[in-house]
């Protein structure tokens, strides 16, 4: 306190200055119309500056719960989508008793470990056996088809991206609905895929779309894989080999769809029954 006190009285024009200051710019504001409606609007513009730049702090800060609820709601309607169902048929005599009923439904997840740059890429994300989702189903996201789950956690879950070279994709042409096999390249360029085996008198183009066939138990038909880039023979001349341009940029995932088929464990349990070849 005293050397407060002896602080103000060494300083004390100073204070007795800025306390005449502060008074005489009040007292001229306060008087006169014109320098109050000029510091109001000033006050203003500064208060709705700073108010605008704490909204966007605060939408910043929420960005994470929008984008869940996004990724949330994208779900659903995914599910909603008439390739998540499949008809269930009656015909019986000259009455068809046609039913829909759902195939696939969607976990939403988000993406927390990613790799792009080694030959066996692999992805993390955060759901697992607690959230529904099970080894061997398939992934997808906005883009298209991502890869498969092969382990799982209560919490968590490994993905095999499609950047890894035991992926193998069953996909067709979209326009002319012909059935090969889609890999990763082996030059390891993570946007870039190969459609092998599609028959040589296939009247495939450049930019045409390659999306996921009927054959595949993980995915509905249809979902994006790429688009074709070039066509090349391959050794025989019977088959061309198409590069195909990957329609999911996997250096920039951030949120996955896990796909549900709820036929595919009656579909391998019948498969398994079948003679060898």
């Amino acid at each position: 306190m005293r050397n407060l006190l002896i602080f103000i009285s060494k300083y004390n024009a100073f204070f007795l200055f800025l306390i005449f200051e502060i008074t005489s710019l009040i007292i001229y504001v306060k008087y006169n119309s014109f320098q109050r409606a000029t510091l109001i609007n000033s006050a203003n513009q500064v208060t709705g500056a700073l108010y605008a730049r704490a909204s966007e702090v605060s939408s910043y800060v929420k960005l994470k719960d929008v984008n869940d609820s996004l990724a949330s709601e994208n779900a659903r309607l995914r599910g909603m989508l008439n390739s998540a169902y499949y008809a269930d048929t009656l015909a019986k005599h000259t009455v068809n008793d046609t039913t829909y009923k759902q195939q696939y439904t969607y976990i939403e997840a988000r993406v927390v470990n990613n790799s792009v740059t080694k030959r066996n890429n692999f992805i993390t994300i955060q759901k697992g056996s607690k959230d529904g989702i099970a080894k061997g189903m398939g992934v997808i996201c906005g883009s298209g088809v991502v890869g498969k789950v092969i382990l799982t956690s209560e919490h968590f879950s490994i993905i095999q991206s499609f950047l890894h070279k035991d992926t193998q994709l069953s996909a067709m042409l979209a326009d002319t609905k012909d059935i090969g096999s889609l890999i990763w390249g082996n030059d390891l360029n993570p946007h870039m895929g190969v459609l092998k085996d599609i028959p040589n008198h296939v009247k495939a183009r450049v930019g045409e779309w390659v999306v996921t066939s009927t054959y595949s138990d993980l995915f509905p038909a249809g979902i994006p894989l790429g688009k074709v880039m070039n066509l090349h023979a391959k050794g025989g001349g019977f088959f061309l080999n198409m590069e195909v341009n990957l329609s999911v940029d996997f250096a920039k995932l951030e949120y996955v769809y896990v796909v549900n088929n709820k036929l595919a464990q009656e579909r391998t349990a019948l498969e398994t029954q079948k003679p060898n070849e």
